[in-house]
């Protein structure tokens, strides 16, 4: 199950199972709402623990990265494992979001 925190203007999603269709639908609502609501500049994909990503989780990551980006934030991942740091590299998704080893080295560096 995923979790939400709000740190420095950072909304900060913890996902801690596979991300497929269903999770990924699930999990854009929550995300756009906390962005909205919360006024989030950034958002963090903290991915520790995640097996497996599908299509529609690029997609998810994709749509979050373009909701903060237009209002000057930036998107950042971590915690990712191989099976994940591959779709990543694959999809390109490396080319605009950064990879941290950490949730609290991305705040450092912010």
């Amino acid at each position: 199950m995923e979790t939400f925190e709000l740190k420095k203007g950072c909304l900060i999603i913890h996902i801690r199972d596979e991300l497929d269709h269903h999770r990924a639908m699930l999990l854009r609502a929550e995300a756009d709402r906390k962005i909205e609501k919360e006024g989030a500049k950034h958002v963090i994909f903290d991915f520790t623990g995640v097996p497996f990503m599908d299509s529609s989780g690029i997609g998810m990551v994709m749509g979050r990265y373009k909701k903060v980006i237009f209002t000057g934030g930036r998107a950042f991942v971590t915690g990712v494992g191989p099976g994940v740091d591959r779709i990543f590299r694959i999809s390109g998704l490396y080319k605009i979001i950064e990879k941290y080893d950490s949730v609290e080295k991305i705040l450092e560096n912010l």
